[in-house]
């Protein structure tokens, strides 16, 4: 069993940046693909990034590339979202997650978190 934890988020203006961590629990989750996601209101949920625990390789959306960058640091099990140049169509609720296949679709993770508002104003 994997249980991720999110922490971060909030209130920015345009322009201004933001972090957020996802802590990761369980035996097994260095073997996981580490995603992002997104979901705006009324929206599906939008792939944002993801990084594999082993080699780090990462992989981002059209949404966040040139913006922001996935890190994790495998000793604390933790993965970051570093986003800067934020504008206000990147108000969502971010949701980072877990999955044996990963990839660019929800379909691919089978752990998530409980998500985390970002807001960002004119």
């Amino acid at each position: 069993q994997v249980q991720l934890v999110e922490h971060g988020g909030g209130s920015v203006q345009a322009g201004g940046s933001l972090a957020l961590s996802c802590a990761a629990t369980g035996s097994t989750v260095s073997a996981y693909t580490m995603g992002w996601f997104r979901q705006a209101g009324g929206k599906g949920r939008e792939f944002v990034g993801f990084i594999r625990w082993s080699g780090g390789d990462t992989y981002y959306g059209d949404s966040g590339k040139g913006r922001f960058t996935i890190a994790r640091d495998n000793a604390k099990r933790t993965v970051y979202l570093q986003m800067n140049r934020l504008n206000p169509e990147d108000t969502a609720v971010y949701y980072c997650a877990a999955g044996a296949a990963g990839g660019t679709s929800t379909q691919g993770y089978e752990y998530w978190g409980q998500g985390t508002q970002v807001t960002v104003s004119p």
